[in-house]
């Protein structure tokens, strides 16, 4: 199975005050225990709301409407992201246990889903499409 865990913090509580440089170190040694251990597939850390935007699509409107960071107004942001591969839910919570965070952040594991969830409910050409899809970004990416 595999897992996103999401780190979310609030920016502008976090605003001012830069990462320790343990913070750093203590990063390293947890992504490589990941590494080391197999289950890590992807993780990255994302830049502050400023550098982005909020692309929002409302009922009944034709256009979606498009906000420019930063996002004063949402209280948690996500600040980075682990795609785990694990045999259960709480080996996910083990994992994201460790993540060395002590200023309030929290970090939130949720399965992804995989095209077999989806047996039986999708139509079989979109089954089908999906998995042409999966095998295409594969081989563009050298996975």
């Amino acid at each position: 199975m595999r897992f996103m865990l999401v780190l979310t913090y609030d920016e502008a509580e976090a605003a001012g005050r830069p990462p320790e440089p343990e913070i750093f170190e203590e990063m390293g040694r947890f992504n490589q225990a990941m590494v080391d251990a197999g289950v890590l597939l992807a993780g990255e850390g994302l830049a502050p709301s400023a550098q982005g935007a909020i692309v929002a699509f409302s009922d009944g409107e034709e256009e979606p409407t498009v906000t420019d960071g930063p996002f004063t107004e949402l209280k948690e942001l996500i600040g980075g992201f682990w795609i785990l591969r694990v045999d259960s839910l709480d080996e996910a919570v083990g994992w994201a246990r460790r993540a060395p965070f002590r200023h309030g952040e929290r970090v939130q594991i949720r399965r992804v889903f995989d095209p077999e969830d989806f047996a039986g409910v999708a139509p079989e050409e979109v089954m089908e499409s999906e998995e042409r899809m999966r095998a295409q970004v594969a081989e563009q990416h050298g996975s």
